[in-house]
């Protein structure tokens, strides 16, 4: 048997950078109920949402994930030459072929990188994460940028009341790499397929392309061709995550190794408020602590809820950097990932 060379790793990692891009227009709940069957009062007391933003103008899912990775890189200080690979969550991405972390890649100025996507829904983040901690660990790459982005606007159906109110766009970004003390826990993370129809779109791929003649004879101007929509059962969500997200949030602090008194930031997957505040009071953390509240005017922006939360927290003083934080994703799969993390430094260059 001949010996294979390992690489080097890196037993601690850290988040040294992080960054966020955050569309330019607001969207109000008055302006979701201009279509939508509902009202300002009714949105805010099942969701805890008041605004959310929407891409407009020449503003893309890449434009967003490009602007959230260089800020999380410069605001890390590491050399973009240095980057090793970039992770693309995302569940809204335009196409699927080509997948997008490349394209990312290329206009970065790092082309030939390892990139990839990430399909994890509203957990792809921390799957992100987790992937990029092991790459370090490995020696797979030094520096590893995760990015989460989402384009949910474009497939909503604005009338109805499941979904049109609560996703939003945007995209946030981190830089994981060496550090003097570790700074990211093992992953937490799991799914449950039994429920995967929870949360789906209005009809797959197979669908599709079995239509495709069907759409191509259509007259845009007359006869639009229907598009695909994101659908939720939120009632059969909201059992799943009540009884499945207790459980990953207490194995989360025990496989970090820190107790619920430890944690200084609560920076939950932004889904609903109410759901985030009986998360809360399960781990049994005080009233006062810090806790991410980014959907009250950003939105589920799914795969971009945590990074975009905590760089809410850091650039407003909520939190601050060398703080520990407890994050947890979850939503379409139906999958969830958690870590226990030391927040970055403070972004210098910010989403608003």
């Amino acid at each position: 048997m001949v010996a294979i060379k390992v690489n080097e790793g890196n037993p601690n990692v850290a988040m040294l950078g992080i960054g966020a891009y955050r569309p330019s227009r607001i969207v109000s709940n008055a302006e979701v109920c201009e279509t939508l069957d509902s009202s300002d009062e009714w949105i805010y007391e099942r969701s805890g949402i008041r605004n959310r933003r929407y891409i407009s103008g020449d503003e893309t899912a890449k434009s967003m994930a490009i602007a959230a990775a260089e800020r999380a890189i410069e605001n890390s200080g590491v050399p973009k030459e240095k980057i090793g690979a970039i992770l693309l969550a995302t569940l809204s991405w335009k196409t699927k072929i080509p997948h997008g972390a490349p394209q990312i890649a290329f206009e970065l100025g790092i082309n030939g990188i390892p990139a990839f996507d990430i399909a994890s829904g509203c957990g792809g983040f921390g799957y992100g994460l987790g992937i990029a901690t092991d790459m370090v660990r490995a020696g797979s790459a030094e520096y590893v940028v995760v990015i989460g982005v989402e384009t949910l606007s474009v497939v909503l159906d604005p009338t109805d009341r499941n979904t049109a109110f609560i996703f939003g766009d945007g995209a946030g970004a981190v830089v994981v790499g060496p550090s003097e003390v570790n700074g990211i826990s093992p992953t937490v993370w799991g799914s449950d397929g039994e429920n995967a129809e929870a949360i789906g779109q209005s009809y797959d791929i197979i669908e599709y392309m079995d239509r495709a003649e069907e759409f191509q004879s259509r007259d845009p101007e007359t006869d639009p061709v229907e598009r695909m929509v994101v659908t939720m059962q939120g009632s059969r969500v909201f059992r799943w995550a009540a009884i499945t997200l207790p459980k990953a949030l207490a194995s989360t602090l025990e496989l970090s190794g820190v107790t619920a008194e430890d944690i200084e930031v609560f920076v939950p997957h932004q889904a609903n408020a109410r759901i985030n505040e009986l998360m809360r009071k399960n781990l049994g953390l005080p009233d006062d602590l810090p806790m991410a509240n980014d959907i009250e005017n950003t939105g589920n922006t799914s795969a971009a809820s945590i990074p975009l939360a905590m760089e809410e927290m850091l650039a407003s003083g909520k939190a601050k950097g060398g703080q520990t934080a407890l994050l947890l994703g979850f939503g379409a799969g139906l999958s969830y990932a958690g870590q226990v993390v030391t927040l970055p430094p403070a972004p210098k260059i910010t989403s608003f």
